[in-house]
């Protein structure tokens, strides 16, 4: 928790909306279980964050999202400008048979990252952030693993869009809950805190991040 009015009240209104808008549409076309990818988890995760005003709630979800919506920014990006898909994983952004709204709404992958790094830098970042995380994914990868594997939630059967045939899909699975902290959230926590320590040092005393 912070102190109050850290974060405008237009803001949370317009991200309820945005989520009031998402969870149905979502729900009606691709079905409940896609909220398990985490950047769908991390969605919740902001939502709690923000009319709290948490900074370890902020920071979970910094470290949780935004270097895999980086990814999904290059993905678009390169199949865009080169014709490809150089990491995989927005094929489905690209497929006429989608629905449109759903590709629409799932443009929250290129201002979600802003939006965190922006809560950060204003709040602070806490350093729980990634062992948070990581027992959030703890829960949801093996809720990922039982359901029907073609939707290949959060890479536990084909990571990059190719096959997973190293070993067991159950091993692949603890495997990926040691992994995704190591990978993922660990590096970002150092390189997403290293930059909110300095942006915050730059501030002018008894002042505020603008």
């Amino acid at each position: 928790m912070t102190r109050g009015g850290a974060i405008p009240l237009w803001l949370k209104v317009a991200y309820s909306g945005w989520f009031a808008l998402w969870v149905p549409v979502y729900a009606a076309t691709v079905g409940p279980v896609n909220f398990l990818w985490l950047c769908d988890v991390g969605n919740f995760v902001i939502l709690f964050a923000l009319w709290a005003e948490s900074r370890v709630l902020f920071s979970t979800a910094a470290v949780g999202v935004v270097l895999i919506q980086l990814f999904w920014i290059v993905d678009v990006a390169g199949r865009l400008a080169l014709g490809f898909h150089p990491i995989g994983g927005t094929e489905y952004m690209f497929d006429p048979a989608e629905p449109i709204v759903v590709r629409a709404l799932s443009l929250f992958h290129l201002w979600v990252p802003i939006l965190l790094l922006w809560a950060v830098r204003r709040l602070g970042f806490d350093r729980r952030a990634w062992k948070v995380q990581s027992l959030i994914t703890a829960m949801v990868l093996p809720l990922s693993f039982l359901a029907d594997p073609q939707l290949n939630l959060n890479w536990l059967w084909r990571p990059f869009g190719v096959e997973q045939t190293l070993m067991p899909p159950a091993a692949f699975l603890m495997a990926s809950i040691v992994l995704y902290p190591l990978v993922v959230f660990i590096p970002s926590q150092l390189v997403i805190g290293a930059w909110a320590r300095r942006r915050r040092a730059t501030t002018p005393a008894g002042g505020s991040p603008p």
